[in-house]
């Protein structure tokens, strides 16, 4: 890549070069068109362990696509592209396994779950800065249910209303999330599958009705269940998450309560 100094700046393509700005700055970037043929790619030699990490970025994509699902409504609340950082983190604890070759390393979440306890889904405010009150929670795996109770409080104390919107309620969501291994098939392709089958991504999701953000709110109760009939395999390869959230809504069209985009604030406040 160069940096064209010349006095007349275009964008687009001459010839095998195209002109391109980035966002902020006022130069003008000159890049080669080209590269190895996606075939080449696909068999040379030398592009064996391109492949091989190829392979395992499939399972970072599965299992921050798992996340996701598992995270339920209360994803709908992030601020900033979560996935990329999901993928980092599933690339990272593929790196944890040396027990397999690059290529066929399994993606262990189960061994590394705390590292998604207390994650947030903002940038802008946090949950802990939008919702000062600490629920109970209790957590039963093998029953697959979970209980978060929010104790009575004051939203003048309580709750901090950035956008001075009238309306407000609280989600909560319970998730599963699987570990990933390296299988090949009697093809002899390889993949991953998750360990724990269809359960990896599964979750539900309940919110309060919308409440006034100038009110003292009555004690709130969320008791989730999960109908899914699992093996104790399948429930050993699992992770188990609790995720949080703020939504804020004002009155829009025909008097009905809309959610505000980027009002609120979500995290994983729990996993086991």
């Amino acid at each position: 890549m160069a940096i064209s100094k010349n006095i007349l700046k275009m964008t687009g393509s001459v010839d095998n070069l195209t002109h391109y700005q980035l966002p902020g700055s006022d130069k003008v970037y000159v890049r080669k068109k080209g590269g190895p043929k996606p075939e080449r790619i696909k068999k040379g030699a030398e592009f064996e362990t391109v492949r091989k990490h190829q392979v395992e970025w499939k399972a970072c994509v599965l299992f921050s696509q798992a996340l996701k699902n598992a995270v339920g409504d209360v994803y709908q609340l992030a601020d900033y592209n979560v996935s990329p950082v999901w993928n980092g983190l599933g690339k990272n604890i593929l790196k944890t396994d040396t027990e397999h070759i690059v290529g066929e390393r399994n993606l262990i979440l189960s061994a590394y779950k705390q590292e998604l306890k207390g994650f947030s889904l903002n940038r802008n405010y946090a949950l802990n800065a939008l919702l000062g009150v600490k629920p109970a929670i209790e957590l039963y795996t093998e029953k697959l249910f979970a209980s978060v109770r929010f104790p009575a409080f004051n939203t003048s104390r309580e709750l901090l209303n950035v956008r001075k919107l009238p309306y407000f309620r609280i989600i909560v969501s319970f998730g599963l999330v699987s570990d990933y291994y390296y299988s090949v098939g009697s093809s002899g392709v390889g993949s991953y599958l998750a360990n724990s089958g269809s359960a990896s991504g599964l979750s539900m999701s309940k919110s309060s009705e919308w409440l006034s953000t100038n009110d003292m709110i009555a004690e709130q109760l969320f008791e989730i269940k999960i109908e899914e009939d699992l093996s104790p395999q399948q429930q050993e390869n699992l992770t188990y998450l609790l995720s949080m959230g703020v939504e804020f809504g004002n009155v829009g069209f025909g008097g009905k309560i809309e959610s505000v985009k980027y009002a609120g604030a979500g995290k994983i406040i729990d996993v086991i």
